[in-house]
Parts: structure tokens; C-alpha cells; sequence
């Protein structure tokens, strides 16, 4: 592991970018002192950011493209004309082993097509998957697709059982993680041929997990499994309702603290819980998932995050580094998937 690591950015990549970009990299860089940027852009824009910012001025390297992929492209064209984007320049870096890891909040399926044409996927995997953190009663969990592949087979979601326990081994300390799959309902008849069959693969086969069965979408809040499996269609849908529903609760909650003096009152009696609260459910505090499967580090920050949620995605990406995660993974995998060789099957 280098003393100081370096992390390539699409710095053109989300809705508030290159501004949230910059900003983000200074706050990082108050919490992170052994990290150093290379930042793919608009190089007048970014360098006039740059003045603002010395701190992050001293920790970055600018390098200029015109090229910028949009929300809207889609990922084969993106694939195809998108060559000297600022994504894919800040993945070629990684690629190239100039860089540890890759972080963009540009469009997540131009990023997945890009990442696995440059980066390739791990031994035995098909398909990567976007997973991250996620708050729950009991603490945390993992869970994934998060986005990436909007139909799976049985297959890919027992590739993604496997990745996301030896997730939640390394990254969450957790001895003998759980795994669950989302469905429609606890009963084994119930669900898709996909997750049906995955399941009983799940629960046939000899690979040492846990696994606990199906789960429906209110064990994940309850921390009912370690790890959450699911396909990019469901989760990406997960994760932005339960997003949602912090931002409405929160929302309710502002106007009945406010609605009278007595309220407004009880508020200010309980800032610091309010304070802590809010915390708690801040999405910003989770952002950054990571490309689970790829050959690489790559970071998909969420596209309408600012600045705290960008340093938040950083912080993600030099933890995994430093863990390991990749290594440990393809360890792991290949102690857990030995008998069956490359295919889980």
C-alpha cells in the first residue's frame, strides 16, 4: 500500500459539478491528509475553482478534456464516442495504474459499461454490482444491486450473495454476515424464476453463508440480514423510495416544529437531538457506492449530491483501498466458490 494514495476523478461528472467537485475534495481533505487527485475536465473551470480552494489546489492535478458525457447517453454511444470524456480519461487512469480508485457522479450506466470494458470484472464474475452502506435499527447492512443490471438471472444474484458477504466480512467486521434475498414475500413459492431459483441454489449448495431466506422491503430498514441481494431494477427503486421518505419525514417534521410558538418552543429545547436526527438520516452520510465485482476501485457517487455527499463518496473509496477489499474478495471468493470452480453452478 502507498503512503499516499491517488484517487482519479470525473470532475464533470453530476449535477452540480465541477463546483461540488472541488468543494467536496476540500472538505475531504480535512478529515484525509494521505490522499493526492488527478481531476479530468474543463481545465479553466476547474482551475479557477482551484484558486478558491489551496488546499485542494496543493493535492490536485488538472487534466483537460472537452468531452463531457451526458445524463442522457446511453451507455453503449457513451462506450463507443465517449473516449476522451472525462470519465472514462479519469477510469483509464485506474486502468493504467496511475491512479488507486475512481470516483464520478456522472451517468451510472455509462460508468458500468466504461469501468467493465476498462477494468474488467473479477475471476467467476459475470456482472458487477453497485453496493453500499445502509442504515438500519440494528446498525448497518449491505446491500446490492443498488443499479447496475436492471434484469438478473440466478445466477447473478448468487454471484452477488457471495461478493456482498465477503463485503460485509471485511468492511462491516461482521464474523458470519447474513444474507437475504428481496422478494415479494417470505414464502418459497412466491417471487420471480430468478430469485427462486437462486434461493434454492442458495440453500442447496455447500457454500459456507448464512443465508437466511427471503426478506420483503420492510426488513431492510429493520436490519433483519446482513446482506441485502437483490437486481438493479428493485434496489435502485429501494434506495431511492427510502431516500425519499427520509427527505418526507423530515419535512413533516420541520412544520410540526414550527406550526406554534410551543413547538417552536420544544424545538429548541431538543436542538441537539434534532441535531443528532438529522444526522442519522442525512442520505449525504451514505453516499458513495462501490462497483462490487470489478477488477479496480470505482465509486458511483449519487448525481445531485453537493459537496458533503462528494467528500463522503472519497472517504468511501480510500477505506476500500485501504482494506483491500478487492484482494480479499477474490480470496474469499475463490475459498467459498472452490468446489463448483469459476461457476457458482
Amino acid at each position: 500500500m502507498p503512503d499516499r494514495l491517488t484517487l482519479s476523478i470525473d470532475a464533470m461528472g453530476g449535477d452540480n459539478a465541477p463546483d461540488m467537485v472541488v468543494e467536496g475534495i476540500c472538505l475531504a481533505l480535512e478529515q484525509i491528509t494521505d490522499v493526492q487527485f488527478m481531476l479530468f475536465g474543463d481545465q479553466d473551470k476547474l482551475n479557477a475553482l482551484l484558486e478558491k480552494f489551496p488546499k485542494a489546489r496543493a493535492a490536485s492535478r488538472v487534466f483537460h478534456t472537452d468531452d463531457v458525457v451526458s445524463n442522457q447517453e446511453k451507455p453503449g454511444i457513451a462506450l463507443r464516442s465517449g473516449r476522451q470524456s472525462s470519465m472514462r480519461l479519469a477510469i483509464n487512469a485506474v486502468g493504467r495504474g496511475e491512479a488507486d480508485g475512481v470516483i464520478s457522479s456522472g451517468n451510472t450506466g455509462a460508468l458500468m459499461a466504461m469501468a467493465k470494458f476498462v477494468l474488467k470484472t473479477l475471476p467467476g464474475i459475470d456482472r458487477p454490482a453497485i453496493a453500499t452502506y445502509l442504515p438500519t435499527i440494528k446498525g448497518g447492512s449491505v446491500m446490492l444491486d443498488l443499479g447496475a443490471n436492471v434484469s438478473c438471472d440466478a445466477d447473478n444474484l448468487v454471484q452477488f450473495a457471495v461478493m456482498g458477504e465477503v463485503f460485509a466480512r471485511n468492511m462491516l467486521k461482521i464474523d458470519k454476515p447474513t444474507v437475504g434475498i428481496l422478494n415479494v414475500g417470505e414464502e418459497v413459492l412466491k417471487g420471480n424464476d430468478a430469485v427462486k431459483q437462486a434461493a434454492q441454489i442458495l440453500s442447496e449448495t455447500h457454500l459456507p453463508l448464512d443465508y437466511y431466506g427471503f426478506i420483503e422491503g420492510d426488513d431492510i430498514g429493520a436490519g433483519t440480514v446482513d446482506v441485502v441481494v437483490t437486481d438493479g431494477f428493485t434496489g435502485n427503486i429501494a434506495l431511492k423510495t427510502a431516500e425519499g421518505t427520509a427527505k418526507l419525514f423530515g419535512h413533516f417534521l420541520r412544520k410540526s416544529l414550527t406550526s406554534t410558538w410551543r413547538a417552536k418552543i420544544g424545538a429548541y429545547l431538543s436542538k441537539k437531538a434534532l441535531l443528532d436526527f438529522k444526522k442519522q438520516v442525512d442520505p449525504r452520510r451514505y453516499n458513495g457506492a462501490m462497483f462490487l465485482g470489478l477488477n479496480g476501485i470505482c465509486i458511483k457517487s449519487h448525481g445531485g449530491t453537493d459537496a458533503v455527499g462528494f467528500a463522503n463518496a472519497i472517504q468511501v473509496a480510500c477505506d476500500l483501498i485501504k482494506t483491500s477489499l478487492n484482494e480479499n474478495i477474490k480470496t474469499d471468493y475463490a475459498k467459498l466458490t472452490g468446489e463448483f470452480g469459476e461457476d457458482l453452478l
